[in-house]
């Protein structure tokens, strides 16, 4: 693969052979960072279980210390009272019946859909549009709530749904390279701290196999994954 002249002087910060602790990772993430935009800074976790059993699955949300710091727009199936608590709290897109018949027409303007519990029965039709997507609101994920209001406080104050794909990564975004490097450390330790957590009964043998960060044109930086210890069982992954 070829790669442009920006990408391969970021790369010679980077030392391929070598597995950094997270604040130095993060740091060079920073450093390597050479777009003209203010690129986002992702996770990608590599994890010792397998996806394609339901008792082994990683997913959850978390709310992010620092933010994303990207603009959410939010669309929320509610009726009545709830609707109107939605609207009040920030959503920027509210309804029920006429919302689901405008995403069926092919609008889509929205980062997060959130729905209250009476709502799913006209949610659940749009499965094969908002599933694709990532976007069909989940319980595990508290996009399906009766307190829709503390959902939108939660989505703009910059809440990440992290989910194991089908090849056992979990990728997140922890913020912008302008963030510097200690708020995306606060970022990156507030999401791990949710994945260990999250592991599974069922797993067997090292849970965090791999992670690595990087910004969106930047080098992959590769962390050491005996750095993680349980916050619950004070043992390593």
């Amino acid at each position: 693969m070829k790669h442009g002249k920006k990408y391969v002087e970021s790369s010679k910060l980077v030392d391929s052979t070598k597995l950094y602790d997270p604040a130095e990772a993060l740091e060079v993430a920073v450093k390597a960072a050479s777009a003209k935009f203010d690129e986002t800074v992702e996770v990608h976790v590599r994890l010792g279980v397998d996806s394609r059993h339901a008792d082994q699955q990683v997913r959850g949300a978390v709310v992010l210390p620092n933010g994303t710091g990207k603009t959410v727009r939010i669309a929320v199936f509610a009726k009545g009272d709830i609707a109107k608590a939605a609207e009040a709290a920030g959503a920027d897109f509210v309804g029920d019946d006429d919302l689901a018949a405008k995403i069926q027409g092919g609008w889509m303007d929205f980062d997060v859909c959130i729905a209250t519990p009476d709502m799913m029965g006209v949610v659940g039709r749009l499965g094969k549009v908002l599933g694709p997507r990532g976007l069909m609101p989940s319980p595990k994920a508290g996009t399906v709530t009766p307190d829709v209001a503390k959902a939108v406080n939660e989505a703009k104050a910059g809440k990440i749904e992290y989910r194991l794909d089908k090849t056992n990564i979990i990728h997140c975004p922890i913020g912008k390279v302008s963030f510097g490097a200690q708020k995306l450390q606060e970022n990156f330790d507030t999401l791990l701290d949710a994945i260990v957590k999250a592991k599974p009964a069922a797993t067997k043998g090292q849970y965090i196999r791999s992670c690595a960060v990087a910004s969106t044109m930047g080098p992959g930086i590769k962390i050491n994954p005996n750095k993680f210890v349980s916050v619950a069982t004070g043992e390593e992954n």
